[in-house]
């Protein structure tokens, strides 16, 4: 039996769906990453397009240069009630706090943040009673009802239910009317390897809540399931009366003890009822694989980024631009570099085991490069100047440079590139995920690799966050120009 797709892979993580007629429309978290808050469109909840980033303009989403990596914004919650989309959402940076925005438009413009100072915690949910009050459902789990269009709380938060006696992190709350009950569902178990989802049932949104006999209804904790770390669901009611789950996981590779580098992908699976209480079945197998995927490739040639591109904590006009040089993205340096918070940087996330990528450089009036990046301190990069070609590893604290090659006199553009290979077979339980070979590619095509390097290093087992690989180009000094940028998944 064929392993389980994610049907939105990469770091894509925290997925929250809903349904509007036939069309579903899924938003993820986003973390220091801008724009934020990626949404989806599908027809079948199995192949989805991005339509758009919910928090895509300042006055939406400020994150301060010291906002940490993993910080920022945490998951969202979507609904569409009364004619409208509502997101809630957490800016856990300095000055955040949960947030709520509107549209009448998923893709759309979503309207300027409404503060909830009321609200406290995170992954906040949103939920309507028969009577129209607004309930929202935070990590804890807690309850508070709010006006939804000035942020206004009534009363205190009150506790509802605490999850599996023993389990830590209740989280991710979710609240449906199904029925004659009211169910809840939440994360519990950490989103590491013990990551799990349970359910309760009550008469109402504020409970009292009964938990299922049947809890966890959905982990893959203590199995050798090629998916692992499930958790964090929504579910959703199809047009022909049949129910889905959107979940995250992670696919680990490599020895012990299992390496994941794309991040927390999300994942889709059917749920049947029995008894009055949600069966969640195996995931699906019908995700795109990396043998139908299409590749990625930018010519530059729009005036604006596709919404696929994102940055780090802000994106300048000054700094980040497609206008200055039609058919270019121009990137003028701030920080110097992937070692820098305030670095000028566009990305794209690393949605496949195997890979290829490569990106046209012009380095004429400074130095930029293709970078592999996880945060701050892991990150593989290959970056050119007019002199110069060097692969560069920052893993924690140590930095160095692991090749270099002198360059022809004129110092024009160059084609960097980066091939991702996983691993076969370990030889040995230390054998890590995969292999990332930064070179040069020819005219002719053919590619010299100037150093292979361990993907572990890159990884969230290593690292540590909520993030997953982000592969993109980046101005370390002066002006960089970049002419394209392919990124095409491999089979293997």
């Amino acid at each position: 039996m064929a392993d389980p797709h994610p049907v939105i892979p990469g770091f894509h993580p925290d997925p929250s769906v809903c349904r509007v007629g036939d069309d579903y429309y899924l938003a993820c978290s986003s973390f220091e990453y801008v724009p934020g808050v990626p949404l989806f469109h599908s027809r079948d909840l199995v192949h989805w397009r991005q339509i758009g980033n919910v928090l895509d303009r300042p006055g939406q989403l400020r994150l301060p240069w010291d906002t940490p990596s993993s910080a920022g914004i945490y998951a969202p919650t979507l609904r569409h009630h009364d004619g409208r989309f509502w997101l809630i959402t957490t800016n856990v940076s300095e000055g955040g706090g949960n947030l709520l925005v509107s549209a009448t438009d998923p893709a759309g413009p979503w309207s300027d943040p409404v503060p909830l100072p009321g609200v406290p915690g995170i992954d906040p949910d949103l939920a309507w009673d028969e009577d129209g009050a607004c309930w929202v459902t935070v990590a804890g789990i807690s309850q508070v009802r709010i006006d939804p269009y000035t942020g206004e709380t009534f009363g205190e938060p009150r506790p509802l239910w605490s999850g599996t006696p023993g389990a830590k992190a209740p989280e991710a709350p979710h609240l449906y009317h199904v029925g004659d009950h009211w169910y809840l569902l939440i994360a519990e178990g950490g989103t590491e390897r013990g990551h799990a989802v349970s359910v309760a049932r009550g008469p109402g949104p504020t409970g009292p809540f009964e938990p299922c006999p049947a809890n966890p209804v959905l982990t893959h904790r203590s199995t050798d399931e090629p998916v692992q770390n499930t958790g964090h669901a929504d579910l959703v009611q199809a047009p022909d009366g049949t129910w889905r789950m959107v979940f995250l996981g992670v696919r680990p590779r490599g020895g012990t003890p299992g390496w994941h580098v794309l991040g927390r992908e999300t994942f889709l699976a059917p749920v049947t009822w029995e008894d009055g209480w949600p069966v969640v079945g195996p995931p699906t197998t019908a995700g795109p694989s990396p043998a139908s995927a299409e590749p990625f490739t930018d010519d530059f040639d729009d005036a604006d980024l596709r919404p696929s591109w994102i940055s780090l904590r802000h994106r300048s006009p000054r700094h980040c631009t497609t206008k200055e040089q039609p058919g270019r993205l121009t990137l003028h340096a701030l920080g110097d570099g992937p070692d820098a918070a305030d670095v000028t940087f566009v990305g794209h996330r690393q949605r496949h085991h195997s890979c290829r990528v490569r990106a046209h450089l012009d380095p004429s009036d400074g130095t930029g490069g293709l970078v592999v990046r996880l945060d701050e301190q892991h990150h593989y990069e290959i970056e050119a100047d007019a002199a110069e070609v060097r692969v560069i590893a920052r893993v924690g604290p140590l930095r160095t440079v692991v090749a270099s090659t002198s360059r022809a006199t004129d110092g024009g553009p160059i084609v960097l590139g980066v091939d991702v290979t996983p691993t076969g077979t370990p030889r040995d339980a230390r054998t890590g995920p995969d292999t990332l070979a930064f070179g040069v590619e020819e005219q002719d095509g053919t590619f010299t690799a100037l150093a292979a390097l361990d993907g572990r290093y890159l990884s969230t087992e290593v690292a540590g966050g909520f993030t997953g690989r982000v592969i993109g180009l980046y101005a370390g000094s002066g002006t960089a120009h970049f002419d394209w940028f392919r990124y095409e998944p491999l089979q293997h």
